[in-house]
């Protein structure tokens, strides 16, 4: 990922609240791992931090640390909030993290994991700006600001933060809404948090009294204000999370298509978070791209396709209705069609595989044809086993491959067949069970049938 150019040298330390219990989710998972684009929305979030190089990551979690911890892994060190006491208290959680880091410290949600690298950048350089505020926090500007936390300002100056429960009718009528993110400088940050109370509604300690604190002390707070309010909402529940899905996938379907994509009915394609295509592709309806997905340029897509951890060359074309797995790989030109399966198998330039086909731990050959109803035998119950084919092969419809298998450059096998050994290079090989003829057999049967089930009938 391109990191972001700093107007500060200074070292920078990301805490990440991810302490909630989720009990809207009613989930097993931790709210924060939902994926969106299948990938967690923590690590949605962590990916953006780490555009600014930092140089200590912390998530600080209630329950389900064990699954953070395993999510995360050296990414970031966890700290936990137990028993848990509000945003302040929280952010506590890290000192100890921490101990000795000098620099800034940026505090973000992990529930809210669409901030961009350049909103945490625009915060980090208010702080270092020329008046130099103790504190610079996140505003946003909702068409309904609802129950946020207002932030009033004069001219990016910060007067007071307040807390919806806690604010007057005329501080409810402010338009400007707190985020909950900000940037301090490490020595500041936790001496503020260190005299934060808990004299409000709810009884908990809040982070944005830090602002106040600083303020009664004759030191002043900033705020920035996002130009596009969605990167701050939070999700909370399973409809929040399926608006935050909707509103990711159609910015990745513009930034496709404005990257020279086609999409014919781009509200019917889906992306996961690390898709790549290329220009001149053209993707029909209702395709769904997997993790680890890469297209190349010209390649087509056609309709009510599944593709995951797949390489699509350029020119190939998949579909319809086709499914390439992870360690699939389409050469030059390739064709996968209809109804034909692809899992960790190669395919060369120009072979292809039109129609009704599963092709499992297999190399194909340039110019290879797999007919209609050919399976690579991969498995025995215990272990997987590979089948090479080689150019220009032709496999007859129907026939069973049965790995591990090596058929020939230019090899035939007929349809129908069932091979268990290698078949050598412009062979012939016909595997078929002897054709018994019996004339007349079938009017017999049925004048006996016809006669029996007359009988049952009187």
């Amino acid at each position: 990922m391109n990191t972001i150019p700093s107007a500060s040298a200074r070292p920078l330390a990301i805490v990440i609240l991810a302490a909630g219990k989720g009990t809207r989710m009613k989930s097993d998972l931790h709210k924060v791992l939902h994926p969106i684009a299948g990938r967690p929305m923590l690590l949605h979030l962590m990916a953006s931090a780490a555009a600014l190089s930092p140089r200590h990551q912390v998530v600080v979690v209630g329950s389900g640390r064990d699954q953070l911890e395993t999510a995360v892994g050296a990414m970031a060190t966890i700290a936990v909030q137990d028993p848990q006491h509000g945003t302040a208290h929280a952010v506590q959680q890290a000192q100890a993290a921490l101990a000795g880091f000098e620099g800034d410290v940026l505090v973000l949600y992990g529930d809210v994991p669409f901030v961009r690298p350049a909103t945490m950048q625009a915060m980090l350089d208010r702080l270092h700006a020329n008046d130099a505020p103790a504190v610079v926090v996140l505003g946003f500007e909702p068409e309904d600001a609802l129950a946020y936390g207002r932030v009033i300002a004069d001219n990016g100056h910060v007067r007071k933060m307040v807390e919806f429960k806690d604010a007057t009718a005329e501080e409810r009528a402010t338009v400007l809404c707190n985020s909950g993110l900000l940037a301090a400088r490490a020595d500041d940050l936790f001496a503020l948090l260190a005299r934060v109370g808990n004299d409000n509604a709810q009884g908990e300690y809040y982070l944005p009294d830090i602002v106040n604190i600083a303020l009664s002390d004759g030191r002043g707070a900033a705020v920035v204000v996002t130009d596009d309010a969605d990167e701050v909402v939070g999700i909370n529940s399973r409809a929040e999370l399926a608006d935050a899905e909707g509103r990711w996938q159609t910015r990745r379907r513009q930034a496709a298509m404005a990257d020279g994509a086609t999409l014919v009915a781009p509200e019917t394609v889906w992306f996961a978070w690390d898709t790549v295509v290329g220009r001149d592709v053209t993707i029909e309806q209702n395709v769904v791209f997997g993790p680890g997905a890469v297209i190349d340029d010209k390649a087509v897509i056609h309709a009510f396709c599944h593709i995951e951890g797949a390489h699509v060359s350029s020119g190939a074309s998949v579909g319809p209705f086709a499914r390439l797995r992870p360690g699939a790989e389409l050469g030059v030109g390739s064709r996968v069609g209809n109804f034909v399966e692809v899992k960790n198998a190669r395919l060369g330039a120009g072979a292809k595989a039109n129609h009704l086909a599963y092709l499992g731990d297999a190399d194909v050959g340039a110019q290879a044809n797999i007919g209609a109803g050919t399976i690579t035998c991969n498995y025995d119950g215990y272990f997987k086993y590979r089948t090479v084919i080689g150019e220009r092969a032709f496999i007859g419809s129907n026939s069973s491959l049965i790995a591990p298998v090596r058929i020939g450059a230019d090899a035939i096998v007929a349809a129908g067949s069932a091979v268990s050994r290698d078949v050598s290079e412009g062979e012939l090989r016909l595997v078929r069970g002897e054709q018994l003829v019996k004339p007349g057999w079938a009017d017999r049967f049925h004048d006996a049938m016809k006669k029996k089930k007359a009988e049952r009938k009187v």
